[in-house]
């Protein structure tokens, strides 16, 4: 069967065709469909306020397909002359009844819609139950219409009852320590009862990852007076997962990684994370172990001990370290104190040192994007760290070391995206020889993550060396100073494929010999779940006669 609509346009018309529904193809269900369509326009037309529609059908019965015209006059709408609006009960105080109402969708003088008064009907509903009025009911409600003078009245009356309060919290405290439940609350035995609010706490259990369910439910029947309980159900997490993760990039170049997950050792919200990575550049270990303090969302205490071995130009270094940390929450801010023991031995042209750093450190970050998370249409991302030692602590060296990382996304006109970084460092060395910087400490660049177009941390201050042979071979050790800024323009072909333009220009260096260098090129990224894998060229401008490099990377720009 052909359908046409015809005399009508907009809303009208899909209303009307969704209330006719899909066209039938047997004989038996097409002529059910032709008998029920009249009844069927003038619902669609009435539900929009239109109760005098003229309409004309017409069906020829020819073969393969049956051809049914419909021509629909829609005639004069029905408006809306008086409306009775009443929120009775406590509710009638309630400043977000009085936001409610105070926009309620339609007006006297407009089209009956009778969507909009069941719209509005509901969201008076839901408003009751998210704010405590669990005993709310309308009423009243009923719309008087007269089709002759063209009017209709408007009543809709809600009697709210009392306010209820939130009452005792049931939950098994053998699957979770009651301090530590208690720091997750979002609401406290006697407070008004908010939807929201038990969302929230819902939210917060989950995001531990101690349980693999999470049900925050109001026991209405077991309610007394104005209060109503609250049962939190929980069921426990698997004790371990196992990840295992392949990769690779043109800075690390294969990468194979194992991490065991120990998400809840104890009903006081102890965690583990042991990860194993292994690369023919930087092969590296971590084992950490989390304390929640105050809250496991917002104030936890890490302990952890790390051994990596990493290439920084042309040192081969190897670093064992202790380490514990504090890091709270505030907003969005995170702010971090640290103190960690490190013992890094390196080899460079036959020499080899090793040394010990005691670090004292803080940390303040912040990350605020617009849209997804690895492909924001908008954000700022901020990190600034500064550690700090003295040999009277046991270092071999005093020293005072800051780092500043930015990055900035902005999205001016659909389509094309800018993304700018910017990378500063410095470590001052009171007293000590530099040669004892060891070389995690100081400072490299080069990379996807930094100026490409250059090896991954093959930049960096110089050091000429006479090798046995009589020639002389100048090596990369680093500097004490870092500044990096990038600029990249995307522009995306489709919601998943992008193109990129960049360029990266700045330096590793020691005081009076910063010497800009600077890498552009072209790329191509495809957005994933996990962040665009990019695949890139680029050229080192500031040599002569340059190769051009590939960079492959998988992950968001912060």
């Amino acid at each position: 069967m052909k359908l046409s609509v015809v005399g009508i346009q907009g809303e009208q018309k899909k209303n009307v065709l969704a209330y006719l529904g899909a066209v039938p193809e047997s004989d038996e269900n097409r002529r059910n469909f032709v008998v029920s369509a009249r009844d069927k326009v003038e619902s669609a037309l009435q539900a929009l306020g239109y109760y005098q529609p003229e309409i004309e059908i017409d069906l020829q019965r020819t073969e393969p397909k049956w051809r049914l015209s419909i021509v629909v006059n829609a005639g004069e709408p029905v408006r809306v002359r008086d409306i009775n609006i009443q929120i009775l009960g406590a509710a009638a105080n309630d400043d977000n009844f009085t936001r409610l109402t105070s926009d309620i969708g339609f007006s006297s003088g407009d089209v009956l819609h009778h969507g909009r008064f069941e719209s509005f009907r509901k969201k008076v509903l839901s408003l009751g139950q998210r704010r405590g009025y669990l005993r709310g009911e309308i009423v009243a409600s009923r719309i008087e219409i007269e089709v002759d003078a063209g009017t209709a009245d408007v009543m809709l009356w809600y009697e709210s009852g009392p306010r209820l309060r939130f009452g005792e919290i049931i939950v098994d405290n053998t699957l979770i320590d009651s301090d530590l439940f208690d720091s997750m609350l979002t609401f406290q035995p006697g407070d008004y009862f908010d939807q929201v609010r038990l969302q929230e706490l819902q939210s917060r259990l989950q995001r531990t990852n101690y349980f693999s369910s999470v049900i925050v439910l109001p026991q209405r029947k077991r309610s007394l007076g104005d209060r109503i309980p609250i049962m939190v159900n929980l069921q426990r997490a698997k004790r371990h997962s196992f990840d295992v993760g392949v990769g690779y990039s043109t800075d690390t170049e294969e990468r194979l990684s194992l991490t065991w997950r120990t998400p809840r050792i104890n009903r006081h919200g102890h965690s583990q994370q042991t990860r194993l990575v292994y690369s023919p550049i930087n092969p590296s270990g971590r084992f950490t172990y989390s304390i929640p303090v105050s809250d496991p969302l917002t104030d936890v205490v890490q302990l952890w001990a790390r051994v990596e071995e990493n290439e920084f130009g042309d040192i081969d270094s190897r670093q064992n370290e202790l380490g514990i940390k504090r890091e709270t929450k505030n907003r969005n801010w995170i702010y971090g104190y640290s103190l960690r023991e490190l013992n890094e031995s390196w080899d460079i042209a036959g020499y080899s040192a090793s040394n010990d750093y005691l670090l004292f450190g803080g940390s303040v970050s912040r990350r605020t994007h617009r849209g997804s998370i690895v492909d924001p249409e908008g954000g700022f991302s901020q990190l600034y760290t500064v550690e700090a030692t003295a040999d009277q602590l046991g270092s071999d060296l005093d020293l005072l070391r800051v780092t500043a990382a930015l990055r900035y996304v902005m999205t001016p006109v659909p389509r094309n995206r800018l993304v700018t970084r910017l990378d500063l460092g410095r470590v001052k060395i009171a007293n000590g020889d530099r040669r004892d910087l060891a070389p995690s400490l100081a400072f490299f660049a080069g990379g996807s993550q930094s100026i490409r177009g250059y090896a991954y941390q093959s930049l960096g201050d110089e050091l000429t060396v006479v090798e046995p042979n009589g020639e002389t071979k100048t090596l990369v050790v680093g500097g004490d100073r870092l500044v990096i800024g990038s600029l990249e323009y995307q522009y995306y072909f489709t919601a998943t494929w992008r193109g990129a333009l960049f360029v990266d220009a700045g330096d590793a260096f020691d005081r009076g010999e910063f010497d800009a260098k600077v890498g552009a090129g072209f790329g191509v990224h495809y957005v994933t779940p996990v962040g665009a894998v990019r695949v890139e060229l680029a050229n080192s401008v500031s040599e002569d006669d340059p190769s051009w490099r590939l960079v492959f990377a998988i992950g968001a720009e912060f």
